[in-house]
């Protein structure tokens, strides 16, 4: 069986350039994701992270490059299609539908791969919380419920390659443990997660490998098992943590 090093890569990127109207964001990303790696876009506020993982999605008011998965040229396919082929982003503002209960909001979205997603029973394994709230509004959740919530959704569409955009963002240290005890299991079970953190103590208990962007492009990549004073200080210079 071949080991993450060897696959061919689940993601590769390359020369990646994106667009909101005018505004040019991202100038060329490279990089590459391996199966069942969790790989983590560092950077400071601005530096084109989010807009990375929207342009592997398509949902970007323009993008250039190359964006394939598992060696299928992507660049000129709508995000539904891209969808399909068992990629999903959850996004940092969540996204939930406030309206609707618990529920409903995992019920809700279309199975999309032909593999099927997560039972409700092995979502509320990972997310015992959320059995306990099935019959409220999502917009009565917590801030970590709503996350949890998110998460879960997207788990249920049969994606295997996961996109999780700030996933710890202004949440306590609790549901944080919790979240990271969740990428870990799914990372055990063969997912596939590209996140982007601010955080890197977090990112550091789940991560495989980090690129660092700063001004739309990847600067700096180095793996877990790599880190070393060198490149944790150039790490405190460009995130200024």
């Amino acid at each position: 069986m071949a080991t993450a090093e060897a696959a061919a890569p689940s993601l590769s990127v390359s020369g990646l350039q994106a667009w909101y109207g005018e505004s040019h964001i991202l100038h060329g990303v490279d990089f590459e994701v391996r199966p069942g790696e969790v790989v983590t876009l560092l950077g400071r506020n601005g530096a084109g992270k989010t807009t990375t993982l929207k342009a592997i999605m398509g949902i970007v008011g323009k993008r250039r490059g190359s964006v394939a998965f598992a060696g299928r040229e992507t660049i000129a396919l709508s995000s539904d299609r891209v969808a399909r082929l068992g990629v999903a982003i959850c996004p940092e503002e969540r996204a939930i539908f406030s309206s609707l209960s618990v529920r409903e909001n995992l019920l809700l979205p279309p199975r999309v791969a032909p593999t099927g997603g997560l039972t409700l029973e092995r979502i509320f394994d990972l997310f015992p919380n959320l059995a306990e709230r099935l019959a409220s509004g999502g917009g009565k959740l917590s801030g970590g419920e709503q996350q949890m919530l998110a998460i879960a959704r997207i788990l249920r569409t049969g994606a295997r390659f996961l996109m999780l955009d700030e996933p710890t963002e202004g949440l306590a240290p609790v549901i944080i443990r919790q979240i990271g005890r969740t990428i870990a299991e799914l990372k055990r079970e063969g997912f596939t997660i590209l996140l982007v953190e601010q955080n890197f103590r977090f990112a550091a208990t789940v991560s495989d490998r980090y690129y660092v962007m700063e001004h739309g492009r990847i600067e700096l990549g180095f793996a877990n098992a790599d880190l070393d004073p060198n490149n944790m200080e150039q790490l405190h210079v460009r995130l200024g943590v």
